[in-house]
């Protein structure tokens, strides 16, 4: 099969498309299909230039620039190429080959619901709203699509203004191994990379500050779970450095002192954090997928999150530990946070017995997230858009 993988652009500098993109490429290529990468080049977008003009000359690179190439390249492509979108945010270069094989991969519908204001945490400007329709327009002009969770291809044919005729939902796999360690030796090796004393275990978090990943939702559940509780663990936020808005959650916490935030931590270190953790807490808003939880429970890990989907397609069986959505009103805010925090002391106070079996459902959910399966599945979508000749 001859496969054209449009991709973003690297200048974008994002990290989990071009991983996702990469897993597609090299996937293909071990089942011996021919696989090319087109994605747009930095032309305007490498001029001197900096600020909001530099987003908009990328934007040139991207949907002026980069359609004339693609329609140049077209007329030398066999009918029976398959066009591959590595990402429904693609969907601008969709109508260029909306009348050939192709096949969109859907991710998540985060942006375009802000949008369209159905998720009132995240407020979107007049011109992210124009952007999000351009998108829109783009993708809805495709007709095969796949999605990564049951969520996402809910919100695909909510979303989708034109006729579906393939959907099909395709769990990923983890881009890389997780196992599970030796608790008391993941907490020292942790605790010496980070200078932390971490022997007696503490509360996770992994994510960046999109609005979505709720970090404030964290030091709020934390803060009332110390308030309210005798035992003192600290609480571990790894990822991206503080927002202001989160750093000032952060100093009014009555424990500030001990929340850290873990910020560069080598990816060799990640099986560790999981893996010493007493629990992980991720109290999202909204997910494409929430890769986190399935790390966490390949690890070994309980999960304290949201129930609703996709977190709860995520945790699958092993939904022991599920909290409400975090409330809109602020005056609900301080319930929501007590409530939520006695799941952390349902965790510490767990006999082992208890503990086994919350474990067990985890590595049995876990097992649909395997690369090789989903790479088959995707595999078995491709070749029936575009069947072997």
């Amino acid at each position: 099969m001859q496969i054209i993988l449009f991709v973003h652009p690297t200048f974008l500098g994002s990290q989990s498309m071009p991983r996702y993109a990469n897993m597609i490429a090299e996937g293909m290529k071990h089942r011996e299909h021919r696989v090319q990468i087109w994605m747009p080049k930095a032309r305007f977008y490498n001029l001197p230039l900096k600020g909001a003009i530099k987003k908009w000359l990328g934007y040139v690179d991207q949907y002026i620039m980069f359609p004339f190439e693609v329609q140049f390249k077209l007329k030398h492509c066999a009918a029976n190429t398959l066009f591959v979108f590595a990402d429904q945010a693609l969907g601008p270069w969709v109508p260029l080959v909306k009348n050939r094989p192709h096949v969109v991969h859907c991710h998540d519908f985060l942006a375009l619901n802000s949008a369209l204001g159905n998720i009132p945490e995240n407020q979107t400007s007049f011109t992210g709203k124009m952007y999000q329709n351009f998108i829109r327009n783009g993708f809805s002009k495709g007709k095969n699509f796949i999605s990564i969770s049951q969520k996402t291809q809910d919100d695909l044919h909510l979303l989708h203004q034109g006729n579906i005729e393939t959907s099909v939902v395709c769990y990923n796999g983890m881009n890389r191994p997780f196992e599970v360690l030796d608790t008391h030796l993941s907490r020292t090796v942790l605790g010496k990379e980070v200078q932390i004393n971490l022997v007696n275990g503490y509360v996770l978090h992994v994510g960046g500050n999109q609005f979505y990943k709720n970090r404030k939702g964290v030091i709020e559940i934390y803060t009332a779970w110390r308030s309210n509780s005798t035992d003192s663990l600290p609480l571990l936020l790894v990822g991206s450095d503080p927002s202001e808005e989160l750093e000032a959650a952060h100093q009014n916490s009555a424990f500030k002192k001990d929340i850290h935030f873990i910020t560069g931590l080598p990816d060799t270190f990640i099986n560790e954090a999981y893996s010493g953790a007493s629990c992980l807490l991720f109290p999202s808003l909204d997910e494409g997928f929430g890769w986190p939880i399935a790390e966490a429970m390949a690890c070994g890990c309980p999960v304290i999150t949201t129930d609703v989907a996709p977190m709860t397609e995520v945790i699958g069986e092993a939904n022991f530990f599920l909290i409400p959505k975090r409330p809109f009103d602020e005056l609900l805010v301080q319930d929501w946070a007590v409530d939520a925090s006695q799941q952390i002391t349902n965790i510490v106070q767990l006999s082992d017995e208890q503990k086994k079996v919350c474990l067990d459902a985890g590595f049995e959910s876990i097992k649909r997230f395997d690369t090789t399966l989903s790479l088959d599945s995707i595999e078995k979508v491709y070749q029936s858009i575009l069947p072997i000749r």
